[in-house]
C-alpha cells in the first residue's frame, strides 16, 4: 500500500513540476528579432526603435522586440533567406531585395524618374496599388506589413556628375536588382552589386567610385568622408517594405495581434512623418562638414538624364509588368512619354 502511495505521490509531483513550467512557458514574452542593416540613428533605426518602444508599451512586455541594426545579424543578401526560415521575425528592406525572389513586380519602384515628388510615391505605396502588391508576398512565406516612404536617390562621387556624360565609366555601387542595374548601365556607368557593410570600405579604397542614397544615408554612414561630391539629382524613389515571417505573424495570439496591427500603422506614420525632415536636416549637416561639396542640377541637366533613362521603363515592361507600370502612371497622372 505504501508502495503505491509513494507512486502517485511521484505522479502528483511531476504533474506538479510539468504544470508549472508550462505556466512558466507560457509567461515567457513573445520575442521579435528585427534585423536590419543600416545604422540605428537612420530613419528606418529610428523607426525600430520607435516600434520597439510602442510594442513594449502596448502588450505590457508580453512581447520584446529585439533590434539589431548594421548588420549584426545578417548582410543584404542573408537577410531575407532569414526570414523565410523563422531565424528573425521582422526586416524593412529596400524593395528591389524582393526581385532575385522571384517578386519582380516590387522592382517597379526601381525605375528612373518614376516619381516627381514624395505626394506623388506615396498615393500608389500607401494606397491600393501598394496594398496589392503586400499581398504578393504571401506565398513566399512573408507579410507585408506596410510600405515607409524614404525619399530620393542622389549621387556622390569623386568628381561632379551632373550631366550624363559625367558618369560614364564610373563604377556605382548598387543594390541587387535588375532595374537598378539598367538605368545605371543605360548612362554608361558600370554597375557594382555591393553590401551595404561594405560600402564605406570599397568608396575609401576605391573599389566602387561612387554610390546613391538619399542624404540621411549619405549623413548617417559618414560617406562624405570618402567622397568629395554631392548632386541633388533625386533620380530614384527610395524606400524599405515593412515585413514579417508569415507563419510567425499569423500565430501571434488573438489579443496580441490588434495591438500590433496598430502599432505596424503608427510607426509606419512615424517614418513617413519624419523622413523629409531628415533628409532636409541631412543635407545641412553635410554642408556643415565642408567635406562635401553640395551640387544641384538645373531643370535642363536633369531633362537630359530622365530622356536617357526612361527608356528603361519601356525596357522593364515584360519583367515587371506593363499593366502595373501603366496603373502606376494613371494613378499619378503620368503620361507614357514620362511627362
Amino acid at each position: 500500500m505504501q508502495h503505491w502511495k509513494a507512486i502517485v505521490a511521484t505522479i502528483a509531483t511531476a504533474a506538479t513540476f510539468a504544470f508549472n513550467a508550462q505556466a512558466q512557458t507560457a509567461q515567457q514574452p513573445i520575442v521579435i528579432k528585427f534585423s536590419h542593416v543600416v545604422a540605428a540613428n537612420t530613419s528606418k533605426g529610428k523607426t525600430a526603435e520607435y516600434f520597439k518602444k510602442i510594442v513594449e508599451e502596448r502588450t505590457a512586455g508580453r512581447v520584446k522586440v529585439e533590434v539589431y541594426p548594421n548588420s549584426q545579424l545578417y548582410k543584404d543578401k542573408e537577410e531575407l533567406e532569414a526570414l523565410q526560415m523563422g531565424s528573425v521575425q521582422m526586416l524593412a528592406p529596400t524593395f528591389g531585395k524582393f526581385g532575385p525572389m522571384g517578386v519582380r513586380e516590387f522592382e517597379v519602384f526601381d525605375l528612373p524618374y518614376l516619381f516627381d515628388n514624395m505626394a506623388q510615391a506615396q498615393k500608389v505605396t500607401q494606397g491600393a496599388i501598394g496594398h496589392a502588391l503586400l499581398r504578393k508576398l504571401d506565398s513566399k512565406g512573408l507579410t507585408g506589413l506596410a510600405m515607409w516612404d524614404s525619399g530620393f536617390l542622389d549621387w556622390t562621387s569623386n568628381k561632379p556628375i551632373l550631366k550624363p556624360a559625367d558618369i560614364k565609366g564610373m563604377k556605382i555601387r548598387i543594390q541587387s536588382s535588375k532595374v537598378i542595374d539598367a538605368r545605371t548601365r543605360i548612362v554608361g556607368a558600370l554597375p557594382q552589386v555591393m553590401p551595404w557593410s561594405e560600402i564605406y570600405q570599397g568608396l575609401q579604397t576605391g573599389v566602387v567610385d561612387g554610390q546613391e542614397n538619399p542624404p540621411s544615408i549619405v549623413s548617417t554612414a559618414k560617406l562624405f568622408e570618402v567622397q568629395k561630391f554631392m548632386t541633388i539629382s533625386e533620380h530614384g524613389y527610395h524606400g524599405y517594405v515593412f515585413i514579417a515571417n508569415k507563419r510567425f505573424w499569423d500565430a501571434l495570439p488573438a489579443d496580441i495581434r490588434p495591438i500590433m496591427d496598430k502599432a505596424v500603422i503608427d510607426a509606419t506614420d512615424y517614418f513617413n512623418s519624419n523622413s523629409k525632415k531628415e533628409n532636409d536636416d541631412a543635407l545641412e549637416d553635410i554642408k556643415k562638414t565642408g567635406k562635401m561639396k553640395i551640387l544641384t542640377m538645373t531643370p535642363e541637366e536633369k531633362s537630359e538624364w530622365k530622356k536617357i533613362q526612361y527608356k528603361v521603363h519601356r525596357e522593364m515592361e515584360d519583367r515587371i509588368g506593363k499593366d502595373l507600370i501603366q496603373s502606376i502612371y494613371k494613378e499619378i497622372g503620368r503620361t507614357p512619354d514620362g511627362k
